[in-house]
């Protein structure tokens, strides 16, 4: 793809996404949401492989039903109540069915059958995307109308995540789909404390978003595809292995660590609002999620490949990626755990 096409779609891109966040009226809304993903269709697709067409098929048919379904939600409460506006979101069937497309777009259980198929068909690079900057969206109109949402749906779909993500993860042997359900059973935690505490989302937000992007840049510096590939991690560099094993430690949610923090936090609010059974469903499907974790950070760091060479470094040219970013986005993936009491 030349350079001149890549910057207009990556801009067109980032722009549905800016449209979606700033707007007021549905009708813009949904514009940012369809501009979003018409631009992302032809990133997926330029591999022109059979399985990148397949992801993208996949993607942008589920992608057009949820717009389509927020449209008519947003139609159906406009015929009620005679307002466009998205912080006026009172019809009750609108507000189901809007819940419901939103929660198809971001890949939540039981909705979230295209995500690992299609981050399974895509390069890191495109991955990284999907689960990272296409959640932004979504997530701002969820935020726009977390007044109106019920809190016994989000729950409700929030905890089946979480219990989806550690389940589906547990048999996997491919990084991507490993990721993808990584990505469900967070967008679950914050899924599920949406309507109760908004800004503590916002955290789990930005924190899942920094985690996840060093997991990626990770994973593209050792091109690490399979769990098998990661076993050659510390051959390529063995610091970036050390950092692989506390960065999934991070994701799992393993204290002192970064991903401590959101978990702690949400389960401190589940439990104020008197949500006890939910809190312990959600700290035992967490468990699930670090057992994948676990093993994925006991084959990248504590052992050596099955067919291992003599060389104690694998040989390879020199990389051309910069590694500073990656190495500040590890650190603050890890370390931030500390500054907690500025967010209670």
């Amino acid at each position: 793809m030349s350079p001149i096409m890549l910057s207009i779609i990556l801009s067109s891109l980032a722009l549905g996404t800016i449209i979606t966040m700033a707007s007021y009226h549905w009708l813009l809304a949904w514009i940012g949401l369809e501009l979003n993903t018409l631009a992302i269709v032809p990133i997926i697709a330029k591999q022109h492989h059979p399985r990148a067409t397949e992801a993208t098929t996949k993607y942008f048919l589920t992608q057009a039903a949820a717009s389509a379904t927020v449209l008519f939600s947003s139609t159906i409460n406009a015929w009620s109540t005679g307002a466009w506006d998205i912080t006026q979101l009172t019809n009750q069937p609108a507000c189901v069915l809007l819940t419901m497309a939103l929660s198809m777009k971001l890949g939540l259980a039981p909705l979230h059958f295209w995500l690992p198929e299609v981050l399974q068909g895509t390069p890191l690079k495109t991955a990284l995307i999907i689960v990272t900057w296409q959640k932004l969206a979504p997530l701002a109109l969820l935020y726009l109308t977390q007044n109106s949402l019920s809190t016994t749906i989000l729950l409700t779909m929030g905890l089946l995540s979480t219990l989806t993500g550690g389940w589906g993860g547990l048999n996997q042997t491919q990084m991507r789909k490993i990721m993808a359900f990584s990505s469900i059973a967070h967008l679950g935690w914050m899924t599920v404390i949406l309507t109760l505490s908004p800004n503590i989302m916002l955290l789990n937000l930005a924190l899942y978003i920094l985690m996840t992007a060093s997991t990626f840049l990770l994973l593209m510096f050792s091109s690490a595809k399979t769990i098998q590939d990661l076993t050659t991690t510390w051959m390529i560099s063995p610091t970036m292995s050390a950092f692989m094993l506390m960065l999934l430690m991070s994701l799992g949610g393993l204290p002192p660590l970064t991903g401590f923090m959101p978990k702690w936090l949400i389960l401190q609010e589940l439990t104020t609002h008197s949500f006890c059974a939910t809190a312990t469903m959600m700290a035992l499907s967490a468990l699930l999620s670090l057992f994948f974790y676990l093993r994925l950070s006991y084959i990248s760091t504590l052992t050596l490949a099955q067919s291992s060479t003599q060389a104690s470094h694998k040989w390879r040219f020199q990389p051309n990626t910069v590694t500073t970013p990656t190495t500040t986005m590890i650190i603050l993936s890890t370390l931030l755990l500390p500054i907690t009491p500025m967010f209670t």
